[in-house]
């Protein structure tokens, strides 16, 4: 008789446990599962109604996704195009007298600005308003892009 039980009482103990744990193991997970079922149709009911304001604000501002897209292309593209506009200008061009013409053009125009600058000054004893600020560019171009070109930019 004490075998009987000792054998019922183990084996049956430890079947009985086996199954308590898995049905609490199960319904665990099951509710696990609706929570996270739940949390993901709320974020994706969050989602749905942020999208149709912004659709909704879009509209109302006249603008559509695509047209921002693309102003925002044609404005990276323009800032691309200048740079490369900019960095061709410094570039040599491997033809003697094109390079030597672009290289004398600033020079050239900085020392008429100051020739200018001395005639007039020479001649009406002042500079007018706008011969100074013709002058003072001109100048200010040649002084910069020297500046800047020995630094690197």
């Amino acid at each position: 008789m004490s075998a009987l039980v000792s054998f019922l009482g183990g084996s049956a103990f430890r079947m009985l446990w086996g199954e308590a744990a898995a049905y609490i193991s199960r319904k665990q997970e099951h509710a696990q599962t609706k929570e996270q079922v739940q949390l993901a149709a709320q974020e994706e009911e969050a989602a749905h109604k942020r999208a149709m304001e912004a659709l909704e604000t879009r509209s109302r501002l006249g603008l559509s996704q695509e047209a921002i897209q693309q102003e925002l292309a044609l404005q990276m593209g323009s800032q691309e195009i200048w740079g490369s506009a900019t960095k061709a200008t410094y570039q040599a061009s491997g033809i003697a007298w094109i390079d030597g013409w672009n290289q004398a053009i600033r020079p050239a125009a900085a020392t008429l600005a100051l020739l200018a600058m001395i005639t007039e000054i020479f001649l009406l004893g002042a500079l007018t308003d706008w011969h100074r600020e013709v002058f003072s560019a001109a100048l200010g171009l040649f002084l910069a892009d020297r500046s800047l070109t020995k630094r690197g930019k």
